[in-house]
């Protein structure tokens, strides 16, 4: 479907939960999150209702987020049921998961029809991770990155939040990790969203943070449309090193998804408070999607100077 900028929309983010079994500083209050009332939240059934509709009107890439999305009830059983969907066209199903409880999940996952996932790991240092993530143990994590690559969960993608003064001192190691295992290691630059709207400048680095360190980095062609990820590679290496800049260098103009929140809200774009509420449809959910598409702005505003940064926190969004 195209918008109304000439942009292709064909991936949605869905977000099945905001609650997580982390609370990763930049995500999430310390205090965590109030439990809303199950009628607040969609059902697996409308969750499902809204891939259908969805890939009737030619989207092909579906993500079911969080929160963390292994959290919630019953998600085995919704990825079983998109996941026939690629009979009448979807393409890719994904899972955006901070990996903890993947050791459970990942064979489960496949037989389901899981595509691949993407892991969230903000750190390689065991106190590290515990500090960003509030408790997290980075062990629980690396043992789903194995359950993940044993089940060919693949390609296998880690997402790193590159943060001034906290992980910037190991971007090397991360992009080490490529050099003998096929993964793509991709650091987005910190986003002022909810909680981290409020942090110093200080921990907002630039994407070319990582060329400075690491200028060996030999840059590859980008395919795909819609492709968010500026790709490199270290000479022999067997995986590649992503790069995503949604601040120093925004993708706005080939954007091609749109998010719907655990809540039932239609997100044109991430850096926006418009919400398009599904309470407003009944049951027609391609108008719900299709209004959606047609709201999508031009782009976002986050370096105006009067840019004011979105009310919700990343869990109640969606990654």
């Amino acid at each position: 479907m195209m918008d109304s900028y000439g942009r292709n929309i064909n991936y949605l983010r869905l977000s099945v939960t905001g609650m997580c079994n982390l609370r990763c500083s930049y995500c999430m209050p310390e205090k965590g999150i109030k439990k809303k009332a199950h009628k607040e939240i969609l059902s697996l059934e409308t969750i499902e209702q809204i891939a259908v509709s969805a890939v009737k009107l030619g989207f092909e890439k579906i993500r079911i987020t969080g929160g963390e999305p292994l959290v919630r009830k019953g998600i085995i059983d919704v990825i079983e049921e998109i996941a026939q969907l690629k009979k009448h066209g979807l393409k890719d199903l994904g899972l955006t998961t901070n990996g903890t409880l993947l050791r459970n999940y990942a064979e489960q996952l496949k037989k389901a029809g899981l595509t691949r996932v993407n892991i969230s790991l903000d750190s390689l240092n065991p106190d590290k991770y515990s500090q960003i993530t509030r408790g997290g143990r980075l062990s629980d994590v690396l043992e789903g990155i194995q359950a993940a690559k044993e089940a060919k969960l693949l390609p296998l993608k880690l997402n790193v939040v590159l943060i001034g003064g906290f992980n910037d001192e190991e971007i090397d190691e991360f992009v080490n990790l490529t050099l003998e295992d096929d993964v793509e290691v991709r650091f987005i630059e910190l986003m002022p969203i909810g909680e981290a709207s409020r942090w110093d400048q200080e921990h907002f680095l630039t994407g070319s943070e990582i060329l400075k360190r690491v200028p060996e980095l030999l840059p590859l062609a980008v395919k795909g449309q819609g492709a968010v990820a500026r790709l490199y590679k270290l000479q022999n290496s067997k995986g590649r090193v992503g790069i995503i800049s949604p601040l120093s260098n925004h993708f706005c103009n080939y954007c091609n998804r749109i998010r719907i929140t655990p809540d039932g809200k239609l997100k044109p774009c991430l850096h926006s408070d418009l919400e398009l509420d599904i309470r407003n449809y009944g049951e027609d959910y391609e108008r719900f999607l299709l209004d959606g598409i047609c709201a999508k702005p031009n782009r976002h505003y986050i370096q105006n100077e009067n840019y004011e940064p979105i009310l919700r926190n990343m869990n109640e969004i969606g990654g």
